[in-house]
């Protein structure tokens, strides 16, 4: 099933189980994740969603994005969409 958030856009699998992740922002990426490691990074995100100064993410381990405060708040309200997928 396709997914289109507000930051992210990606494809979720329900037969693996998995969301792969296809857009970050305006930035093309590829990234899959099985439910464990998307938990993980939604854990971390919303511990840290109104620090002030907002995120970097990385895609690729290279390019480095950042995220305001507000990206931040719209990136969690995404994965929260998506975290209800996973079985």
């Amino acid at each position: 099933m396709f997914i289109q958030g507000s930051i992210i856009e990606g494809e979720f699998d329900s037969a693996m189980n998995e969301f792969s992740i296809q857009k970050v922002k305006n930035f093309t990426t590829e990234s899959t994740l099985n439910e464990n490691q998307f938990n993980q990074i939604y854990r971390y995100l919303k511990k840290h969603q109104h620090d002030k100064e907002g995120q970097i993410i990385t895609l690729y381990d290279q390019m480095p994005v950042r995220l305001s405060k507000e990206e931040m708040n719209q990136l969690v309200s995404d994965l929260e969409k998506v975290m209800s997928m996973y079985h």
